[in-house]
């Protein structure tokens, strides 16, 4: 059997996960049961069972994990501190929109234990290189094959495994490559072997076309032949074959020699160098000393919630998930709580209810982990007076140095500062009485108007259903804690009166929420007005209050028109959340993406509904040649049927950019399709524009079923041989799934 890296192999926690322990899986108040958990040797495998349920069990790999936390760090194991010492409890945390487990050790000591050992596994698990992760993930699907755990693969269990990586293989010919891998002609292989079976079985003649057409002798790439292929197929920088060749070429000897063997090839292609995502994109490149109102910012709508808006589950957890993709504004929903202490939900409904100063302390933990660029906290505020208070004290007490509670530079801005200025800072947004300038000897009342769109934001639910017209257009008053609106600084709400008035008295600290059907009628009317406006102040864009489902609008609508704080529901995976993550995955995922220089001007012309009137106008071709497809997910793991893949590419930007098309299916393989179609694109405004890869399996009588995506802003393209690596409906990456295509990027002619 395999052992884990000799590093880690005499490591006493590691020794002690793999002997095993009885761990206490929480589930809630009432369900606290043992189950057996133990680390088998693979050493990146986790198994568990009840001790009641016979053979039955499950596992998960480490590569599922995102990090462990210690001690009390869930809302459910803070809520059985009493029961539990912090010292003996641990939760585990999985990619994506896959949740949390929480364990209870017996001793402080076992805890301990899996603790280290697991963060141990799983940096492991992060900095593997590409062929060590593709070796594991072959070892991976040796153990799923190998029913018996013999350690050894019958060509029997062989064909069973092929069904199951979703291939359709001519027997003979995969007996043919058993044979081939069997070396001692024993009729088994053993993981190795089987390693190498799998090599043959993914040789690409696609890839090997490529490398013959740059071989002089066919076997391998030299320097200044790799070189050559570098600069006239992937447009890359002169002089960077060699420092690729060290990076991926398997022989050392090739390497000494400073040449590319097939599988150094091969290796390269698949690798981050070889994506279709520009990997300079993934690290901050853009300048961060702009206004605020100059970004795009990832913003999240009821952050609180973790599933609907009716009964969905509020919790402190979906503030963690959110920040953790780079979102850089979240939403707190503040009413009147028990005790006098606010809480945070989405009021008149069934959903749970968290405490407000827990929201704030979670945020203290988590706002700068994943960007230290600024957090502004869009306070929906629905408290009295009283708690009012008590919300500026938490909000400046867990806070501390974390709030912006002074003007920058002490100076009363005439725009807006950047988000280099306000650096591990966080901005609280909501309703001020007075502005900026107001001088300290001014009498102001403590009264503010309520804002027509943030109340048509905050409506019941069972509102929805009632006329509502008359009552919108009443103007109310509410009253505001002096404490809680001298924390107001450079994100203060207020009503939108129309683009004259901004125009004419707009401040640039002061800014406006709409809802998605607002904000696209004010685009069809004055899309160039909605453009200018958004240069000097901040917009936020909410879903509407009829999307009880937490579902989303497309955001690329509101971002073609400039607006800032386009705020989705994170929770919910989909196309919506796709482009949001596909928009913010460059700039090193900070969450902040700097605008085109068009949508920076006060005096921008820029109408996303006429992109040609635009002085600088320059559309571009985008040609994709789709060659294949490698190790294409299973949409059904129970059913024996193999998958019939297509793929089709999706423009997303300004209206005359939103198209798509897609090429035939393949019957039969999800393993290694081959296509060889060229889809053919035109992109009037490339610096707006998205492109998203979707891989579905055909079905004639039902809707295709979706396998993967991924999504990019048109200006992160690499042109050239590329691959497209997918990510499933969560986000999160499927394990060497991708779509190889040749890039081509030209001006319109």
């Amino acid at each position: 059997m395999d052992r884990p890296t000799s590093s880690l192999a005499d490591d006493p926690d590691i020794k002690r996960m793999m002997a095993g322990s009885t761990l206490r899986k929480v589930k809630s108040r009432s369900w606290k049961k043992h189950r057996h958990f133990r680390l088998l040797e693979d050493g990146l495998t986790i198994w568990y069972k009840s001790r009641w349920a016979g053979r039955g069990h499950s596992t998960f790999s480490v590569s599922d994990l995102e990090t462990v936390r210690e001690g009390h760090q869930s809302e459910l194991l803070l809520s059985l501190a009493e029961e539990f010492p912090a010292d003996q409890c641990f939760t585990l945390v999985f990619h994506g929109r896959k949740g949390t487990l929480d364990l209870v050790a017996d001793t402080p000591e076992e805890a301990k234990s899996w603790v280290n050992g697991l963060q141990r596994l799983i940096h492991k698990s992060q900095t593997m290189d590409g062929k060590e992760r593709l070796d594991q993930w072959v070892r991976d699907w040796f153990t799923k094959a190998d029913k018996n755990n013999d350690g050894q693969m019958t060509f029997k269990e062989a064909k069973t495994l092929l069904k199951m990586m979703n291939v359709e293989m001519n027997e003979e010919h995969a007996l043919h490559l058993f044979t081939m891998a069997d070396k001692h002609d024993s009729g088994v292989l053993d993981r190795e072997q089987f390693v190498h079976f799998y090599k043959l079985l993914t040789q690409r003649d696609e890839v090997w076309k490529v490398f013959q057409d740059f071989s002089a002798d066919g076997e391998r790439l030299l320097v200044d032949e790799l070189e050559t292929f570098l600069q006239i197929e992937q447009r890359e920088r002169a002089g960077r074959a060699q420092e690729l060749i060290e990076l991926y070429e398997p022989s050392e000897a090739a390497r000494q020699q400073m040449f590319m063997s097939l599988e150094g090839f091969q290796l390269y292609l698949c690798s981050l160098h070889g994506s279709i995502f520009n990997p300079d994109h993934a690290q901050l490149h853009q300048d961060m000393e702009l206004p605020l109102s100059h970004y795009f910012i990832s913003s999240s709508h009821n952050t609180y919630l973790m599933e609907d808006q009716l009964r969905g589950h509020s919790s402190t957890e979906a503030y963690i998930q959110a920040l953790k993709r780079g979102c850089r504004c979240v939403e707190l929903d503040c009413w009147d709580g028990p005790d006098g202490e606010p809480i945070v939900y989405h009021g008149h409904t069934l959903t749970s209810k968290i405490l407000f100063r827990d929201v704030i302390t979670t945020l203290k933990e988590y706002a700068f982990k994943a960007s230290e660029f600024p957090v502004i906290l869009s306070l929906e505020n629905h408290c009295g007076l009283e708690q009012q208070t008590v919300m500026a004290q938490h909000l400046k007490q867990i806070l501390g140095e974390m709030l912006q509670t002074s003007l920058v530079n002490g100076q009363i801005p005439e725009r807006l500062p950047s988000p280099q200025d306000l650096r591990g800072k966080m901005l609280l947004k909501g309703k001020k009485l007075g502005g900026l300038e107001q001088r300290s000897d001014e009498t102001i009342t403590d009264e503010v108007s309520d804002d027509e769109d943030g109340e048509m934001e905050r409506q019941s639910v069972e509102d929805l259903t009632k006329d509502t017209a008359d009552s919108n257009k009443r103007k109310s008053k509410s009253k505001l804690s002096r404490e809680l609106s001298d924390l107001v600084l450079y994100c203060k709400s207020v009503p939108f009166h129309g683009f004259e008035h901004a125009r004419a008295s707009g401040k640039c600290y002061e800014m406006s929420s709409f809802s998605e059907s607002k904000v696209k009628k004010l685009a069809k009317d004055a899309g160039s007005e909605m453009v200018q406006y958004n240069v000097k102040q901040l917009t936020r864009v909410y879903p509407s209050g009829m999307r009880t489902d937490s579902s989303n609008y497309n955001p690329q609508e509101m971002w073609a028109n400039g607006c800032q704080i386009v705020a989705l529901n994170f929770q919910t995976a989909g196309l919506e959340m796709d482009l949001n993550d596909g928009l913010f995955r460059q700039n090193g995922g900070c969450g902040f993406v700097l605008k085109p220089d068009f949508m920076r001007k006060s005096d921008s012309e820029f109408s996303p509904e006429r992109p040609e009137s635009r002085p600088g106008y320059r559309p571009l071709r985008l040609s994709l040649q789709v060659l294949s497809g490698q190790q294409l997910p299973k949409v059904n793991q129970k059913e024996g049927s193999i998958v019939d893949p297509l793929v089709r590419v999706e423009v997303y930007g300004v209206p005359k950019d939103q198209t798509r098309d897609e090429t035939s299916y393949i019957n039969n393989n999800g393993f290694n399709p081959v296509w060889n179609e060229t889809l053919n694109f035109v992109v009037h405004v490339p610096d707006l524009a998205l492109v998203r890869f979707v891989v579905e399996d055909y079905d004639k009588a039902t809707r295709n079923d979706f396998m993967g995506q991924f999504t990019l802003p048109f200006t992160s393209l690499q042109p050239g041989y590329r691959h497209v690596h997918l990510l499933s409906k969560d986000g999160t990456p499927i394990p060497h799934a991708s779509i190889f295509v040749n890039v081509s990027i030209s001006e319109l002619t």
